[in-house]
């Protein structure tokens, strides 16, 4: 004897629709409450999937460090940094520091945690208050038992010459010199905290 439904038709219709659809369906409708709740719903879903990555690249991250060594996990950030980092930079190239800025902020956003932008003469920064990938992940105390993560004992240019060096933090450096390497100047530059997921780490794209 089949089970009795457990949802009902416009129920099923609902769940294989995207979030945003909803969203947009409940401020066509007028209801602001249910869109404010969707609204939030979206954000745990994306930031729910975002974590999951963040945590599988980590532990990818940690077991080529552990069974290969620095040198293994150094090419391997490099080849996995240099996939996105040169579609990025054509996406960069011909536009003006105020529209590199405005593109390099939505990507940050795409972290999905609050952050501080300044500006002087020389650079627009984002002061990353709370990092949304390697921050969090040190917050968390992700390096410690149970996932206990790889920190990086030797300072080597990847750790910013620092021993003990948070695993996933190491793709910054990459980030930084990558493109220095293949356009002649960097993209943006991340200035890591003393302490990592402690103190705001910092990205500066330089006017000139």
């Amino acid at each position: 004897m089949s089970e009795q439904r457990i949802f009902s038709s416009e129920e099923l219709a609902n769940l294989g629709k995207l979030t945003l659809e909803l969203v947009e369906d409940a401020i066509d409708a007028g209801d602001k409450e249910k869109a404010k709740k969707l609204s939030r719903r979206m954000y745990k879903e994306f930031l729910s999937m975002h974590d999951l990555y963040r945590d599988w690249v980590t532990a990818l991250l940690t077991f080529i460090g552990r069974r290969y060594g620095d040198s293994v996990l150094s090419e391997a950030l490099r080849y996995g940094c240099q996939a996105w980092l040169e579609p990025l930079c054509d996406r960069y190239e011909g536009q003006d520091t105020r529209r590199k800025a405005q593109m390099m902020i939505a990507g940050l956003r795409g972290h999905l945690q609050a952050f501080t932008v300044e500006e002087d003469e020389e650079k627009v920064t984002v002061v990353l208050d709370t990092c949304g990938s390697g921050g969090r992940l040190v917050e968390e105390g992700a390096y410690s038992p149970p996932r206990d993560f790889l920190k990086i004992q030797n300072p080597q240019p990847m750790t910013f010459d620092r021993p003990d060096f948070p695993v996933y933090c190491a793709h910054c450096y990459f980030q930084n010199c990558l493109p220095a390497e293949s356009r002649g100047e960097p993209l943006y530059v991340t200035e890591p905290s003393a302490e990592p997921g402690l103190e705001p780490c910092r990205i500066h794209l330089y006017k000139k």
